[in-house]
């Protein structure tokens, strides 16, 4: 029985705590699974797993096998595509990322990676809230964070800036805007889950900040986007999204003059899973993609 194969499936329902998530993955049949762990444990003449009809969970010996195996693993595939660098990416890859930046950026990077992969697979699975990578299933996530969860590995593949906007109709009759103080006299659209809203600028060494009312709020960016276009009031964006109706005169920035802290675009996944050549593949496109397609180019 293929030694790598049977790791790959230990460390895998080491992390997952399942079997059947495990042959889900993997895309074997769960006696197969079983199959693989009776193996392994055959060759280390060792319990590796506690079984129970709820959970799968490590002996000490399963620990102590883990923390050799996983190095081991990562070096047999890495060797694999060494002496066979023409052997063709395959499997699936299950991503985690936000409804906005999916839908204005992700896809087009997306799309391009499978053709060039046709072999692979991607299911995405969008949501601003941060998940359990492990209990998700999930082999990448694709965040904006100033400090990323540092249990899990980040690897920045773009930068966000972010800028108020609003639309012309709003702005028409509303009072002007000089500084971040005057934004108290506007209506403004608010992220639920982040409570009370203070904005927070800077222009040189001058630093500002605004507390913000929210009267209409939203857990999700794309929302708030659409709200502003029609006039709902003045809202946070990434320039990501907001650069395009920029353009197009749909929205105007407000106090472009004061800078809105940047943050970092991180490709995140597990600090103790084995990550497959297939999603490191995935990473290191989406890093050379984003050079390649700046959405701020006047400001790059």
């Amino acid at each position: 029985m293929d030694r790598v194969t049977a790791a790959q499936v230990f460390v895998d329902i080491a992390r997952s705590g399942s079997f059947t998530a495990t042959a889900d993955r993997l895309s074997m049949s769960r006696s197969m699974v079983t199959r693989y762990i009776e193996a392994i444990e055959q060759w280390f003449d060792a319990r590796l797993l506690h079984r129970t009809t709820r959970k799968v969970s490590l002996t000490s010996a399963g620990e102590q096998c883990l923390a050799d195996i996983e190095p081991w693993l990562e070096q047999a595939q890495q060797f694999v595509a060494d002496i066979n660098p023409s052997n063709e990416l395959s499997g699936s890859i299950r991503l985690s990322t936000s409804m906005s930046f999916a839908h204005a950026q992700l896809m087009k990077a997306i799309h391009q990676f499978m053709q060039q992969h046709p072999k692979v697979s991607v299911d995405i699975d969008l949501g601003d809230q941060a998940v359990d990578l492990v209990k998700s299933r999930i082999d990448l996530a694709i965040r904006i964070a100033t400090n990323p969860d540092p249990a899990l590995i980040g690897k920045p593949i773009a930068l966000c800036r972010s800028v108020l906007v609003a639309s012309p109709d709003y702005l028409t009759n509303a009072p002007i805007i000089h500084h971040p103080s005057d934004l108290s006299q506007h209506h403004c659209l608010g992220y639920n889950n982040f409570g009370n809203p203070v904005w927070h600028f800077q222009q040189g060494d001058t630093h500002a900040s605004a507390e913000v009312s929210c009267r209409l709020t939203a857990n999700e960016a794309t929302a708030l986007l659409q709200a502003t276009i029609c006039g709902a009031g003045i809202s946070m964006q990434p320039t990501y999204m907001a650069n395009q109706y920029i353009a197009q005169g749909e929205l105007e920035a407000i106090l472009p003059e004061w800078q809105l802290q940047d943050m970092k675009i991180y490709a995140l996944y597990s600090s103790r899973k084995f990550l497959s050549p297939t999603v490191r593949a995935l990473i290191d496109f989406l890093v050379q993609y984003f050079e390649q397609h700046p959405w701020d180019v006047a400001k790059s």
